[in-house]
């Protein structure tokens, strides 16, 4: 039994370790075209790309990465700005996470997935 055991507690670490492993630096995420997004994400691209101004309080605050789908980068890099839900009363789930390097992520369902967005 002690055998069977260690065994299998070998076999679980080994397995744990190829999935820690497996992950590089970079999550991998699809890419959608601007044109393809809501119109009201285009609109908050365009507030982000100009500076604001920005109609929701919490926009522009720290994005940070803690289910790391994104790309691992330090604190403060990702900034994250509401997409208006037009069916919505509060800020609903849409969102586009700019990074400082200029890439931008869209999620239409509050984090859980994300889509890089290429111009």
């Amino acid at each position: 039994m002690r055998h069977w055991l260690r065994l299998l507690i070998v076999a679980w670490l080994a397995i744990g370790s190829a999935f820690g492993f497996a992950r590089d630096d970079a999550a991998a995420v699809d890419w959608v075209a601007l044109a393809e997004l809501p119109r009201e994400a285009r609109e908050t691209y365009a507030l982000i790309k100009q500076g604001g101004p920005f109609p929701y309080e919490r926009d522009g605050i720290v994005f940070k990465n803690f289910e790391k789908r994104l790309p691992l980068k330090p604190r403060g890099y990702y900034r994250e700005y509401t997409v208006r839900s037009p069916w919505r009363k509060d800020r609903g789930p849409r969102r586009i996470v700019a990074g400082a390097d200029g890439d931008s992520y869209y999620t239409s369902d509050h984090y859980r997935t994300f889509r890089r967005i290429r111009e």
